[in-house]
Parts: C-alpha cells; sequence; structure tokens
C-alpha cells in the first residue's frame, strides 16, 4: 500500500514530464504537417532465382511530428513471376519513422536526405497463371531500415526516393516444379526472409494539422 502511494506522484511526474516534451516537440517548425502521396516500390526477391523483379503501386500519407521526426504510413501492391508459371502478390500495410540529419530541416532546399526505419503487415499470395484456384497464401510481419532523399520541387510538393531492406518474419511459400507442374508448399516453421525495396514517391503537403501560427 505504501509503495502504491509512493508510485502515484513518481507516475504523475513522469506523465507530465512527457507530455511538456510532447508539447515542445509539436511547436517545433514542420510539426503538423499532412501530406498525401502516390508511391511506386520495385522489389528484389532473392530466395527463387527464377523469380522476377517485383513492381508496385501504392499510396501514403505523412504525419510530421517534430522538426526532424516525420512518419510515413503506406500500402503497397507488388507482383511479380516464378518459372513463368505463378504469380506472386504481395499486400504491404504499414509505417515508418523518417529521421532528418542536419544542423537545419529546411523543405525549401532542393535535397534533404533521412533515416527510415519501420514495420509493415504483410499478405502474400502465390498461385497458378493457368488455374487461379491452386495456391498458397500466408500472413506475415516485417521490419524495414534505410536511407531516402526528398528531392523538393517547392516547400509543399517533393519527390522521394528511398531503399530499404525488408526482412519478413512467417511461413515461406516455397515455389518448384515436378515434372513441368508447379508445386506450391508452405513451410511449416515460421523462418525470416528479406529482400530489398526501392520506392520512388510524388507528395504534396496539404497543410497543418496543429501548429498553424
Amino acid at each position: 500500500m505504501k509503495r502504491s502511494i509512493i508510485l502515484i506522484p513518481v507516475l504523475l511526474c513522469v506523465s507530465i514530464s512527457v507530455q511538456a516534451k510532447l508539447l515542445d516537440f509539436m511547436k517545433q517548425p514542420g510539426s503538423g504537417n499532412f501530406s498525401l502521396g502516390t508511391r511506386n516500390t520495385f522489389s528484389m526477391f532473392n530466395d527463387i532465382p527464377e523469380e522476377t523483379r517485383g513492381l508496385g503501386v501504392g499510396g501514403q500519407y505523412r504525419i510530421q511530428f517534430a522538426e526532424r521526426i516525420n512518419t510515413e504510413w503506406y500500402f503497397d501492391y507488388i507482383t511479380s513471376s516464378i518459372f513463368d508459371k505463378a504469380v506472386r502478390n504481395d499486400y504491404h500495410i504499414g509505417w515508418s519513422v523518417m529521421y532528418y540529419p542536419g544542423k537545419t530541416v529546411d523543405f525549401s532546399n532542393l535535397l534533404q536526405p533521412y533515416f527510415i526505419v519501420g514495420h509493415c503487415f504483410d499478405y502474400t499470395k502465390v498461385f497458378d497463371k493457368d488455374n487461379r484456384d491452386y495456391y498458397s497464401d500466408r500472413v506475415s510481419l516485417a521490419t524495414q531500415g534505410g536511407l531516402g532523399l526528398h528531392v523538393n520541387i517547392t516547400k509543399s510538393l517533393d519527390i522521394t526516393l528511398s531503399t530499404q531492406y525488408m526482412m519478413h518474419f512467417g511461413k515461406e511459400i516455397e515455389v518448384s516444379q515436378e515434372e513441368g507442374n508447379l508445386v506450391l508448399e508452405r513451410n511449416k516453421y515460421s523462418s525470416p526472409d528479406g529482400h530489398l525495396l526501392a520506392t520512388a514517391s510524388v507528395n504534396f503537403k496539404f497543410g497543418k494539422l496543429w501548429n498553424r501560427s
């Protein structure tokens, strides 16, 4: 009981300190920026040599929480072919944190580099081109990290290029051929597998969600 009484003021102090820090962040230049964008993703899967590079389309929005901290919330649809007999479709839904290094962060400059780390949920489906009813699918979690660069056309409009390595954790789908027939199997055990993502996007800042003064 005495410990609980002691902990209450400590927790209140921590809570007040965290809230004050968040308020300071939310008053920084750039904080509150909201943007929307479209993206194309080039995905290089390395597990199967016979698999083509994946090409994807998607969309995203960004919410900037501090001068150096931005966030990106995205959706990707990526497709590739295997053995010229199967199609692999991946659906990514995730988020990333973007950190801007350097002395100043100013979107009026032409180039603004950043570091990026994030997490996503992935649904994968592999099916026979000639028989879509024959398929295997899985749901997995993934983490990713890499580098990016904003090319600022104006303070509100940018073209962004990024490269990330994405590591998936789940039951991989094995694709093989037996006597010319496609064979799809899902591993019994979860294992990590990764691929490299290169993304190009066009984004427009529509305004501020807060810190409008």
